[in-house]
């Protein structure tokens, strides 16, 4: 009789404890394992967070980067435009009044020199000259000049061989004569000088 009392209390206390233990989640009954193992999982999640916003920042910076450079380029292009068209505006107008400098210049080199000494036709011939002259002033204010050609050699960015003159004083390929003036606006061509070059006579 006396050895069935301590089994009778063991099973009331596991009983007991059954009920206490009753309801209570799984996760909750080990101590709070899981728990922890949930805790620990927030701080990796939350790190991955940060991660990706970084690299969200990162992309939206270099491309304000990318935007701000396309911008400028937009710009500068723009202003260079601009620049340009005040430059290059009087182009057309330039070239129309080329023709009348060259008729100038025709009308006084045809005058004979005796001519020229006369007094009766120097009025005539000062006015000539001297309206030349401001036309010359006018196309240097505009960036207008004319193109050195005679005893240079022939660069066929500013000048045009128009004829071959046999000749041993000059070394092939220097211009040797000046048919027609050419002409720069700024540092465009405006018109090229038409020219005659030497060549080494035939024997």
């Amino acid at each position: 009789m006396s050895d069935t009392k301590p089994n009778t209390e063991e099973q009331n206390n596991d009983a007991a404890a059954a009920a206490e233990l009753e309801g209570v989640p799984e996760s909750m009954r080990d101590g709070g394992e899981s728990s922890n193992s949930g805790e620990s999982s927030q701080p990796e999640n939350a790190d991955n967070r940060i991660e990706a916003l970084e690299n969200e920042l990162a992309e939206s910076k270099q491309a304000v980067l990318y935007a701000q450079a396309e911008t400028q380029n937009v710009r500068r292009r723009l202003e260079k435009e601009a620049q340009d068209a005040r430059a290059y505006a009087a182009t057309g107008f330039a070239r129309d009044m080329l023709s009348v400098m060259d008729n100038m210049n025709r009308a006084l080199e045809a005058i004979p020199a005796e001519v020229k000494d006369e007094e009766k036709w120097k009025g005539l011939i000062n006015g000539i000259e001297a309206t030349a002259r401001e036309l010359q002033t006018v196309f240097e204010k505009n960036g207008i000049k004319r193109v050195a050609s005679v005893g240079l050699p022939l660069d066929p960015n500013q000048h045009q061989a128009m004829v071959e003159v046999p000749t041993d004083d000059e070394e092939p390929g220097t211009i040797v004569q000046e048919m027609q003036s050419g002409y720069m606006i700024k540092d465009r061509l405006l018109r090229p000088a038409f020219v005659g070059v030497a060549k080494k006579p035939e024997e």
